[in-house]
């Protein structure tokens, strides 16, 4: 079984019921024999590539809050082993279970216990790890959008289940992204014609949200085709924004990040400001507003509202969504299936 491919609109329509669907298989296959291993290990290491190197922010934040010493790797840099890490257990993460890279560096992982997370069962990597946990084979559009929020999820419950956690945020999640997604709509729709005139974007935020910014910056490349950065917040301060001239800036947070929000917009600079805090709108400051919950949670939620933004942006701009120009043939283990980019480009 493999999972089926959709457009990016229909990822966003159905991406409630879809993360629902995958808190449900998540807790059912975290509660199987074989993964209370899940439970042993004291320094687990987190890989993967892309998107999927974007999510470990989640776990590796949610981890470290614990005390549990652990670090995120891109694969590639593991496909000669991980020597050098200390690791008693390597979580690969690759929706498609293809990548190249995170192959790569679970054949290379000697005698260390593999974890693979993925979507799509069976696949190159599930074949190849010790222990899987797989979202459910639930459809996906090639510039993900179920298939990103749904590792979240899952790498957040696998976290849970490494530190002990009693309980999980994930209750009424669909709920969430429903009222998320509305609230950004009508505030990105009052933006979106200034927005697709800027030559670039920075996307900020700290702490778990850092993949909601990585992941920002690379559905506004993909997506949108426009030069975009994910930066951390401190150091953003130390010199980053200095650049700022015909830039979008996208910044997530209730800290530091709402200052730096206040400050890029006073000097004329379009921000959007996506935060739980009770933040003022400006002239050139928009705000999406967002319950206040788990960091893992806040960061799906993020993602509902960049994913708005870039459906926005790539209608705005002419682009037609996942219309992508480079198939890089060696990305992905049996090549590239065209029969993606047929769906992503009727024209």
């Amino acid at each position: 079984m493999s999972a089926s491919r959709i457009t990016f609109v229909e990822g966003q329509a159905t991406q409630p019921q879809a993360l629902e669907r995958v808190v449900a298989h998540v807790r059912e296959r975290l509660a199987q024999a074989g993964l209370e291993r899940l439970t042993g290990a004291e320094r687990p290491l987190f890989t993967g590539i892309g998107a999927s190197y974007a999510a470990l922010a989640v776990p590796v934040a949610t981890l470290r809050a614990e005390g549990v010493v652990t670090q995120r790797v891109l694969a590639d840099e593991i496909e000669d082993g991980t020597r050098g890490f200390e690791t008693d257990l390597l979580v690969g993460v690759s929706q498609g279970g293809r990548s190249s890279e995170t192959i790569a560096a679970f054949k290379a992982a000697g005698p260390v216990p593999t974890l693979a997370v993925l979507n799509v069962t069976p696949s190159p990597l599930g074949d190849l790890a010790d222990l899987r946990v797989d979202l459910g084979n639930e459809p996906d559009s090639y510039a993900s959008t179920n298939g990103f929020t749904g590792t979240v999820v899952a790498l957040d419950l696998i976290a849970g289940a490494i530190a002990g956690r009693a309980d999980d945020p994930w209750d009424g999640i669909a709920g969430r992204v429903s009222v998320v997604r509305a609230g950004a709509a009508g505030v990105i729709e009052g933006l979106r014609a200034r927005v697709a005139r800027c030559t670039s974007a920075d996307v900020v935020a700290s702490g778990a949200s850092r993949a909601s910014a990585e992941e920002g910056a690379l559905l506004l490349r993909e997506v949108v085709r426009m030069p975009a950065t994910a930066s951390v917040t401190r150091t953003y301060l130390h010199g980053e924004m200095e650049s700022a001239g015909g830039t979008l800036h996208v910044v997530f947070g209730d800290g530091r990040e709402v200052e730096l929000a206040r400050s890029l917009a006073g000097a004329g600079h379009q921000t959007l400001l996506v935060t739980t805090g009770e933040v003022a709108p400006g002239e050139d400051l928009a705000v999406v507003r967002l319950p206040a919950c788990a960091p893992a949670v806040r960061v799906v939620l993020e993602t509902v509202v960049v994913q708005e933004l870039v459906a926005a942006l790539s209608d705005e701009r002419g682009i037609p969504i996942e219309s992508f120009v480079f198939a890089n043939d060696d990305t992905k283990e049996g090549g590239v299936d065209p029969a993606d980019f047929l769906i992503a480009s009727p024209v």
